[in-house]
């Protein structure tokens, strides 16, 4: 295993150490964030919009995924799938109107 691998795993490990203690500290136990596709909303929004927009995008992608999941209509993770999907694809949006202007 190379060193860059041995540093991601122990990357990955504090990730989802730090989620379990930041979903049972918000009291949302039992949450299996998806830390790759959040990570990922979080990039494509930097990179495709502005670099502060990343904390922005993803904060404003779970507020959504929250008020949808507490109405009830949908489970917790058919809510946070659904507010992610909408949210790649307004950076894609966006970051495709950029390169045209």
């Amino acid at each position: 295993m190379s060193n860059s691998d041995a540093d991601r795993e122990k990357d990955d490990e504090i990730l989802r150490a730090w989620s379990v203690q930041l979903t049972d500290a918000l009291e949302v136990h039992g949450l299996d964030v998806d830390i790759k596709s959040v990570l990922g909303l979080a990039g494509r929004a930097a990179h495709g919009v502005l670099r502060p927009a990343a904390p922005l995008t993803t904060f404003v992608a779970g507020y959504a995924a929250g008020i949808a999941a507490a109405s009830g209509d949908v489970t917790p993770e058919a809510a946070v799938s659904a507010a992610l999907d909408r949210a790649f694809q307004l950076c894609r949006e966006h970051a495709a109107a950029a390169e045209q202007a």
